[in-house]
Parts: structure tokens; sequence; C-alpha cells
């Protein structure tokens, strides 16, 4: 029996090495792979980081909203006290001086009142000042935490394209937009 030697021509062999990849290099559609998934988990922690700030924004603006309503009880009030207080002024005027006393005191009554509620109305105009402004604030970073999703889902989907079409200036330009959503999303870290 004779046994022969197999050997194929070398067009064959560089075609057939070829169309294996080496094992420790990976392809264009596993990078993308990769890229993807890593800015889908990147995504899912800005969108949440976003929810949380969005709340907090909105129990901001709710408590300025509180307070203002209570600022505008109390200066509702201050305004009755003040109508009293003319009422009485007006009796005064028109009752004989020796029978003025008791309205004199209720007089002094209301303008001690009145001082009182002004002070706790102009407090609460201030801590309702003070949230709205907590409110604006924290809306900088969730406007940024918006737009960062925005630019990370653009990178998504310009690689997805990628795995389409195999355009490798599609990846570099999902590249580019993945990294301009990380750098606002690590503004709006630094300013929450």
């Amino acid at each position: 029996m004779s046994e022969s030697l197999h050997t194929h021509a070398p067009h064959e062999e560089a075609a057939h090495v070829a169309a294996e990849p080496p094992a420790h290099k990976h392809s264009l559609s596993q990078w993308v792979a990769i890229f993807t998934a890593l800015l889908a988990t990147i995504g899912a922690v800005v969108s949440y980081q976003g929810t949380h700030l969005m709340n907090e924004v909105l129990l901001a603006k709710n408590e300025a909203v509180l307070e203002k309503a209570k600022a505008t009880d109390q200066w509702n009030y201050y305004q009755a006290i003040s109508t009293k207080e003319h009422l009485m002024q007006l009796a005064v005027d028109l009752t004989p001086q020796n029978q003025a006393g008791p309205y004199q005191k209720e007089i002094i009554k209301y303008t001690g009142q009145k001082k009182t509620v002004q002070a706790e109305a102009r407090q609460l105009e201030q801590l309702s000042t003070a949230a709205n402004m907590r409110s604006e604030q924290l809306n900088k970073p969730h406007n940024d935490m918006a737009i960062a999703m925005i630019f990370l889902q653009i990178a998504i989907s310009l690689a997805s394209i990628t795995a389409l079409t195999g355009r490798v200036w599609l990846f570099g330009m999902a590249m580019l937009s993945a990294l301009g959503g990380v750098g606002l999303w690590l503004v709006a870290l630094g300013m929450s």
C-alpha cells in the first residue's frame, strides 16, 4: 500500500487561512456587540439617575408651592386683622372719647398680631423661594442627563447600523456620540 501525502496549492492555503480569523482577533460585529452592551448598561444607570433627580426636582417644586400657599394664607390672615384694626379705628372715631378705651385696646392687640403674622408670611415666602431655587438647581443636571441619554441612544443606533453595514466610520461616529453622552453624564453628576 502506498501512502500519499496530500498537499494544497499555495492559493488554497491562503484562502483557508483568510476564512478563519485567528482566535485572538475579534471581528467588528463582536466589538459592536460589546460596545452596545456597555452603552445599554450605562444608559440604564443614566436613566435611573435622571428619574431619581426628576423626582427630587418635583419634590422641591411641590414644597415651593406648598410654602407659597401657606404664605398666601398668612397674608390673607394679615388682611383680615388689618380690616378688624381699621374697623376698631372707625369705632374709636365714631365713639365718644370716654367710651373708646376698649376699641383702642383691640387696635393695640391687632397691631401686635399683624407684626407676627407679617413676619410668618415673609418667612414662608423665603422658604418657597429657597425651594424654587433648589428645584431649578436640580433641574439643570437632570436636563444634562436627559441629553446624555439621547447621545447614548444615538450611539446605540449607530452601532446597530454598523453591525448591519460593516462601515467602520459609523462605529467611530457611535463612539463619538457615546463619549458625548458619557461626558454630559459626568458633568451632571458633578453638579448634582
